[in-house]
């Protein structure tokens, strides 16, 4: 579908045609959904477009210069491969999207591949999602090279921060809520894996990540920023690591990682450098 065939050019040529929308969207971990806007379900090149009305693609606007295309995709949760659940878990956030045009009386003639593009963010509106599609040209709008900020741009254990990350295992003990739950078991120390990275092992929440809010050794209670895609369940089993709250004092006491820390903490607000003289 990288080229238009001659058949499907002379149906576009035409006063009257019968296209519909192809949308395809891989996801990051390789699978692979196909929509159509057509009422009946659409095969072209061993891929199946789905036709649930879960879909609508708004105009596709298209520019020479260097300003950014739009396309916003927005549907119901009704599909069942897309549901509430996989949005809320962030499986289609980022996934690359191809939007294809065709001729839905004669298949035949294949289909003119009009956009690619990766999916920004998915929000939820109710029960409906928004997504807009992010063309080439977006890459061209993101700033390249170092920036200076007060607390340290490196994540906690990669190549630039250089500390040896600590994990920790458990399992959940008891569900408070969403957003909480306990492991009486779990021996870090209080703050300790504040910020950190939670991952799910098993349960229904199995391969899923989640972004500590605070570690009460105290209490033997964590709470997460987010709640969770699915419900948390007595004996689920996780592993977690340390968190940083980026500052330069956390840094130094807590990692004594001073040396690699990359922020600029002494560098003056734009209030201070803007200020006159006193």
């Amino acid at each position: 579908m990288k080229t238009i065939s001659p058949q499907l050019q002379a149906h576009l040529d035409r006063e009257l045609t019968t296209l519909a929308y192809l949308v395809k969207i891989t996801r990051k971990d390789g699978a692979e959904k196909g929509f159509t806007t057509h009422d009946r379900d659409l095969t072209i090149d061993s891929v199946t477009y789905k036709a649930e009305n879960s879909l609508t693609p708004s105009a596709i606007e298209s520019s020479a210069g260097l300003s950014v295309d739009n396309l916003d995709i927005t549907g119901a949760l009704s599909s069942e491969d897309i549901t509430d659940a996989d949005i809320a878990a962030g499986l289609y956030d980022f996934a690359r999207i191809d939007v294809y045009a065709c001729n839905w009386s004669d298949l035949s003639q294949g289909a003119v591949h009009l956009r690619r593009g990766w999916m920004g963010q998915v929000a939820r509106i109710g029960n409906s999602y928004t997504a807009e599609v992010r063309g080439l040209h977006d890459l061209l709008q993101r700033p390249v090279g170092d920036y200076y900020t007060p607390e340290c741009r490196f994540d906690l254990g990669d190549c630039n921060c250089g500390v040896a990350l600590s994990s920790y295992s458990g399992n959940v003990t008891n569900v408070i809520d969403s957003l909480s739950f306990c492991d009486a078991a779990q021996s870090a120390a209080d703050g300790a894996l504040d910020y950190g990275k939670l991952t799910w092992v098993t349960g229904e929440n199995a391969g899923q990540s989640a972004d500590v809010k605070k570690w009460d050794a105290d209490a033997k209670q964590f709470t997460l920023w987010l709640p969770a895609p699915n419900p948390i369940k007595f004996g689920d089993a996780y592993s977690v690591c340390f968190g940083c709250d980026k500052r330069f004092s956390t840094c130094k006491n807590k990692f004594a990682n001073a040396a690699n820390f990359g922020g600029f903490p002494h560098v003056p607000g734009v209030g201070n450098i803007l200020k006159y003289p006193v």
